[in-house]
């Protein structure tokens, strides 16, 4: 038996994979366990969770694998402040202390976290048991964990691969090819030009937080008018054929300072950035307008010339720019590719994922698709009774949790939904989510008003597979993981009023029985009562925290935002 620990962390969306002779055992975010969203902390509670699913302790792993190459990332920063010096001065003295202190250590560290993790009683004791561990630490290049990612889980024997973030150790995306267990990193685009960077460079600018707030942009530019994209193209950079930027850095600061745009920039655009929750007006959405048209632009030339480099018809996709599921589209669309196949953790938190792949796949393993991103925790019915029964909230049992719950939403109540095992990613794929009547255009005021998030922003739609090509056009059908946009068919928006957006497209997912029973069982009862086989899902969180991971979890939004009902497990909380 070959066991092998992905962990990914310190940046932003830490996260731990157990892979065992080939098969995913169990992924999750440090997030979900500490409730902090994006946590960057050693993963060390979601470590515990993924040995303990597979009943391993530290010392029966084969293998550790780290997402990414300290010592290469730590030269990338040294070089860049010795370029900008000394504008980069003040950030140099914040961030070299940590480096000195842990990063460069990074073996030691990770072997001591992990001696916490099997019960070390303290510092002490974790630095000397973590020293007698007999696995092996192995330690991949960040885009290489981003590509592992993407094309091992792909349903593809052979395939070519592009991975889009902001950056890792020195590349910013990557274009390779995957064939069996090989994958060939073939042209990389490194720092300090970056696709990933740039759009953090318009979230920034647009009142929004980096690395958590880029699908707000995402979702606020269908609002807005490309008035800025002829700006952007003379000033700020120059796209290639290749797809490849060079980005004139005069106008950001995010390579010697702590933010992401500079004066220079407020020069451009009319002022300075937006202050975070302040009101929007037609600048932020002609901005997040403009950059989204740029980033479209941008990966279908990168996507064309992966196509002429590789000669593959099929491309597998990673890197947080690949959660861009507007782009996506676009790119099954109008690029030569007749597949796409996105990893659901495609942001750094897939990483874990990926970098666990790849140690398999080099020991020979037999890898098989992913069929699921259902990979974190389950409580069973007793542990959530017991969870009930402590909080003295009055359930009930029904026969049918699925058709109780379907009679709310028909109802127009809303739901929240805590079923099976959570999700890994960002997206709530029907384990972890809120559900309404999507005939309701009110309803997504209300779900955002219950989330505290922001107006403009949609909400999605489930739909049951077998439905799907009636009611949404154009994006790939399955689409399972919501990581593609769909015209509603015409026919259909007024009955999908709370999930059609401005555009008239919806960021849906299709839910298959022999998939997910339970959720297409809803779906059935709901469309049985109301002649409409789709609800709106969006995630079981309010602002500011991540995705419901526990019972406790769940009673708590449950007790504290205007929700009609929690089905939880086979049990079922109402408001009085």
């Amino acid at each position: 038996m070959v066991s092998i620990l992905g962990i990914s962390a310190f940046y932003h969306d830490s996260a731990a994979c157990l892979v065992v002779d080939g098969d995913v055992f169990a992924a999750a975010q440090e997030e979900r366990f500490s409730r902090i969203k994006h946590d960057y902390r050693f993963p060390a509670a979601a470590a515990r969770y993924c040995l303990k699913e597979a009943n391993l302790s530290v010392e029966d792993l084969n293998y550790v694998a780290f997402y990414d190459k300290p010592l290469l990332k730590f030269d990338r920063l040294l070089e860049t402040y010795l370029d900008y010096s000394p504008s980069g001065f003040s950030s140099f003295l914040k961030s070299m202390p940590l480096w000195i202190r842990e990063k460069l250590w990074m073996p030691d560290l990770i072997r001591t976290e992990l001696a916490k993790v099997d019960g070390a009683e303290d510092d002490r004791d974790a630095k000397k048991r973590g020293k007698r561990f007999q696995w092996k630490l192995l330690f991949g290049d960040h885009h290489e964990s981003h590509a592992a990612s993407a094309f091992y889980p792909s349903p593809f024997e052979h395939a070519a691969i592009l991975t889009i973030d902001g950056v890792g150790e020195w590349a910013t995306s990557s274009i390779g090819i995957g064939k069996g267990h090989e994958i060939t990193l073939l042209k990389e685009l490194r720092y300090p030009d970056s696709l990933g960077l740039l759009y953090s460079a318009f979230t920034y600018y647009t009142g929004f937080k980096v690395n958590s707030g880029e699908y707000k942009v995402m979702g606020l530019a269908p609002y807005g008018e490309p008035t800025f994209v002829a700006a952007i193209k003379d000033k700020l950079l120059d796209i290639r054929d290749d797809g490849s930027i060079r980005m004139n850095h005069e106008y950001f600061g995010y390579s010697q300072g702590l933010r992401m745009t500079n004066g220079a920039f407020d020069k451009i655009f009319g002022g300075p950035p937006r202050k975070p929750e302040s009101k929007l007006s037609q600048r932020e959405m002609d901005l997040a307008c403009s950059i989204q048209v740029i980033t479209e632009e941008v990966m279908l030339k990168m996507a064309r010339y992966t196509y002429e480099v590789t000669g593959e018809k099929r491309l597998c996709m990673a890197g947080g720019v690949a959660l861009n599921c507007v782009a996506n589209t676009r790119l099954l669309a109008d690029s030569p590719f007749s597949e796409i196949w996105v990893q659901p953790a495609a942001g750094d938190s897939g990483t874990a994922l990926g970098a666990a792949l790849a140690v398999a796949a080099e020991a020979g393993d037999d890898l098989e698709p992913m069929t699921t991103a259902a990979l974190g925790r389950s409580w069973s019915d007793t542990q959530i009774e017991l969870a009930l029964s402590t909080a003295r909230v009055p359930y009930q049992r029904p026969a049918d949790i699925a058709g109780a719950a379907a009679e709310i939403i028909a109802d127009d109540g809303i739901v929240a939904w805590f079923q099976s095992r959570a999700e890994y990613g960002p997206r709530a794929l029907g384990h972890r989510s809120l559900l309404a009547h999507p005939a309701r255009e009110g309803n997504t005021e209300r779900l955002n008003d219950i989330k505290g998030r922001e107006q403009f922003r949609p909400v999605a739609p489930m739909v049951l597979s077998d439905r799907a090509a009636e009611i949404f056009d154009r994006g790939p059908l399955p689409s399972p993981y919501m990581l593609f946009v769909h015209d509603v068919a015409p026919a259909w928006q007024e009955r999908l009023q709370a999930v059609t957006h401005v555009d008239g497209t919806a960021r849906m997912q299709t839910v298959d029985a022999s998939d997910d029973p339970l959720t297409a069982s809803l779906l059935t009862t709901f469309d049985e009562l109301t002649d409409i086989p789709v609800v709106v899902n969006t995630s079981l969180n309010t602002v500011g925290r991540p995705m419901v991971d526990s019972p406790r979890d769940a009673l708590e939004l449950f007790g504290s935002a205007p929700v009609d009902a929690l089905a939880i497990g086979p049990y079922l909380v109402r408001r009085p």
